[in-house]
């Protein structure tokens, strides 16, 4: 199969398929994601600006909730639409304290994210070397969105 290179912008009379945010290097069937971290080190609301990046870390040395934007708000800065996919990652290696991931208004929690909800289970992110996590949120409208642990 013959490597292609473009250069430039690149049109496409059919569409593209999903948003890409950051850097992608690699192949189209296993792509490599560069992101530049948002820091929230803080019990606060993230904005739906340092929610689309993709990325969000924490340092923090206590325990901090990370609040996401309503659906009204991450779906305009997404640009979502019904069956709009996207990944969120929560990376806390360099925190001392875990993090916590609540959602606001026309986010929904998954089932499963629901019932492990009440023992802490898929919205805690530990600090350190297993600190890391990753969120998909679906929209089920522009407004919408369901949010579910995935790693």
């Amino acid at each position: 199969m013959a490597n292609t290179t473009f250069t430039g912008p690149v049109i496409s009379t059919n569409g593209f398929v999903g948003a890409v945010t950051g850097n992608v290097t690699g192949n189209i069937a296993n792509p490599t994601f560069t992101h530049t971290p948002e820091a929230i080190n803080a019990t606060a609301t993230a904005t739906a600006a340092q929610v689309a990046t993709g990325y969000i870390k924490s340092t923090s040395a206590a325990a901090t909730t990370i609040t996401l934007p309503t659906g009204t708000l991450l779906g305009a800065a997404l640009g979502a639409v019904q069956g709009t996919v996207f990944d969120l990652y929560i990376d806390n290696t360099a925190g001392a304290s875990t993090v916590t991931i609540a959602v606001a208004v026309n986010g929904i929690l998954s089932a499963l994210a629901a019932a492990e909800a009440g023992g802490s289970g898929l919205l805690t992110i530990p600090a350190g070397v297993t600190g890391q996590a990753q969120f998909t949120l679906m929209f089920s409208s522009a407004t919408a969105y369901t949010f579910s642990r995935v790693a």
